[in-house]
């Protein structure tokens, strides 16, 4: 069974982003990228499938500019056997990264695609969504758990109420919440051998998708600062002001 792995090259999370000074969008110059952490959860939960005897191959692919190739080669010292770049320098949106994601699946015949539920940077939360409605796949979102076996896999999902328990039949797609996995350390001897594990770079053009922009980014800002609190001396006060100067009552 074939396994693909979408990965993302972001900001990395320990990282305080500054908006640029025209306010056209976040600088990236000289800061720290890494692979978006919900993919390494993502990773990390086909690595254990095919730990298990499960899964066969794991292909690690990525959407961006050339230095997605690092994202690929962490992928690969995680464990991915292979890796495969989507080079563009364009500014990808949910719906393009699907279409990309359509393309290669059509390619590839995975049996599973596993994603991150969202990326940090955008925190659009529709890639997933968007790739399963294009392939007409059954999806299951937010995994706390993934059982596969029998040709069917069972997801636990998180859901405003608690859980929810999903019977999908193969091929399907899950993106994966915090709580499914803890991502590995990448080791110094993985890192040496991914960097012999084959990566192929297509471009958007050779798959057949257009990746022109639907969206125009008007403008970038930081949130407002937030002004201090204030101590009131009793409930009348409170309501008071509630309704004089907050105006929420």
């Amino acid at each position: 069974m074939k396994v693909l792995v979408p990965v993302k090259r972001v900001v990395d999370y320990n990282v305080k982003v500054r908006v640029k000074s025209d306010g056209s969008g976040v600088d990236i110059a000289n800061v720290k990228m890494s692979m978006n952490p919900f993919d390494e959860i993502a990773l990390e939960e086909a690595m254990r499938l095919k730990e298990a005897g499960k899964v066969t191959e794991v292909v690690a692919v990525s959407c961006g500019v050339t230095q997605c190739q690092e994202t690929l080669r962490t992928g690969m010292a995680i464990g991915a056997d292979r890796g495969i770049l989507v080079e563009t320098t364009a500014e990808l949106e949910p719906l393009a990264v699907a279409k990309l994601l359509k393309a290669l699946a059509d390619k590839e015949q995975p049996q599973l695609i596993i994603l991150g539920k969202q990326a940090i940077d955008d925190d659009s939360n529709q890639t997933g969504q968007m790739l399963a409605a294009l392939l007409g796949w059954p999806q299951a979102t937010f995994a706390s758990k993934v059982v596969l076996e029998d040709g069917k896999v069972t997801v636990t999902r998180e859901v405003d109420g608690g859980l929810e328990t999903l019977a999908l039949t193969l091929p399907a797609i899950i993106t994966t919440d915090l709580r499914l996995n803890e991502p590995r350390y990448v080791t110094l001897p993985n890192i040496m051998k991914a960097k012999k594990k084959p990566l192929d770079t297509v471009k958007p053009e050779d798959l057949g998708v257009d990746v022109a922009a639907r969206l125009k980014t008007l403008k970038v800002v930081e949130p407002a600062k937030r002004s201090a609190g204030i101590k009131v001396p009793d409930v009348a006060t409170l309501v008071a002001k509630l309704r004089t100067e907050a105006k929420v009552i």
